[in-house]
């Protein structure tokens, strides 16, 4: 089985490319390392100092020791010990991150769940050991799968999966806290203008030096990373988030292309049409949870949710290359590659 996943070497090449200019009166201090999965870097353009960095890194890599799914000591392995067999003691963070992430399995009617633990790991893609399941194996699985069935307990500070074999993951939200840490934690040392990239979770912070806007490449999922279709100019504290079927795959023996994006009804990934969303909005943690959601929604009911929501815009890409935008997303994106067309919504 061949497959095809997001590289730590090339990340590392392209992890400041979302910036497409950058200006500044004094050399920026830039930091990247592997946390959270991914390659996260910072630049910090005006303000500031090392130890800004520092601190940067050290929530990053406490968020990672808290949530991860896929390691073993973290608050979210215990509470998957525990499931069936008692609540689990979780620090406010980690029920911050639950609750957001509740909050989108209700919004869209269970396409975005957190508990599609036993899923993921069934298919573990972009790890050792990807496969296609048997049908047998997600027809086991998918019973588990149920946001309902969490009980998140803020006076006693616990977590409890009631039924024994769930499994939470928080990979499809906690990216986008760590974000939002990171830009506070920046501003907290002084920070005036900075950039935080944790593998494709953009967010800027402040005013760049010459006061220019912020100008932010989203991605063109059929080509490399750092490959853009076109352009977001944003003020200071704004995130773009993308979601789509480039991020994490493999290619079967069947010769299917299988990405990371799973359907908590089926069990396989999602097939909508679409190639990928991007969310634009002042709150990292809502993108990178809306960023899911609206593509396992779909192009109408995604795009029908984000026209009910305050300080977000969305850009849909699908398959043929065709781009969708929010009411509000012209005003801030503009397309700049001939591959790609703009086009009107097929519906009302």
């Amino acid at each position: 089985m061949s497959r095809t996943t997001s590289r730590p070497a090339r990340l590392a090449a392209a992890a400041l490319c979302a910036i497409v200019a950058v200006s500044c009166a004094e050399p920026p201090r830039d930091r990247a390392d592997l946390v959270l999965g991914t390659v996260c870097s910072v630049r910090i353009l005006d303000g500031g100092d090392r130890g800004a960095l520092d601190a940067v890194f050290e929530r990053l890599r406490g968020i990672e020791a808290t949530m991860s799914a896929n390691a073993d000591g973290t608050v979210v392995a215990a509470i998957n010990a525990g499931a069936g067999v008692a609540p689990v003691a979780a620090p406010d963070d980690v029920r911050y991150v639950l609750g957001k992430a509740l909050s989108y399995s209700a919004l869209s009617g269970g396409a975005f769940d957190p508990t599609i633990g036993p899923v993921v790991k069934l298919w573990n893609i972009g790890m050792d050991g990807e496969r296609v399941p048997s049908p047998e194996e997600i027809a086991a699985a998918l019973p588990l799968v149920d946001a309902s069935a969490v009980a998140a307990d803020d006076a006693a500070g616990t977590v409890f999966l009631r039924r024994a074999g769930m499994l939470l993951d928080l990979g499809a939200i906690a990216k986008g806290y760590a974000a939002d840490e990171a830009a506070r934690i920046l501003l907290e040392h002084r920070v005036k203008a900075a950039v935080i990239d944790l593998g494709g979770n953009v967010k800027v912070v402040g005013k760049k030096p010459d006061g220019s806007p912020w100008r932010i490449g989203i991605q063109d999922p059929f080509d490399d990373r750092g490959a853009r279709i076109g352009v977001a100019e944003l003020e200071g504290g704004a995130t773009v988030v993308t979601s789509g079927v480039y991020e994490r795959y493999f290619i079967g023996d069947d010769g299917e292309h299988y990405h990371h994006i799973l359907d908590p009804a089926t069990g396989y990934p999602v097939r909508n049409g679409l190639a990928s969303v991007t969310v634009i909005s002042s709150s990292s943690i809502d993108a990178d949870g809306l960023s899911t959601t609206l593509f396992s929604l779909g192009l109408e009911r995604g795009m029908a949710l984000v026209e009910t929501l305050g300080h977000v815009e969305a850009v849909f890409i699908d398959e043929d290359k065709r781009v969708y935008l929010s009411s509000g997303a012209g005003a801030v994106f503009k397309l700049d590659n001939p591959a790609f067309a703009l086009t009107p919504l097929p519906f009302p």
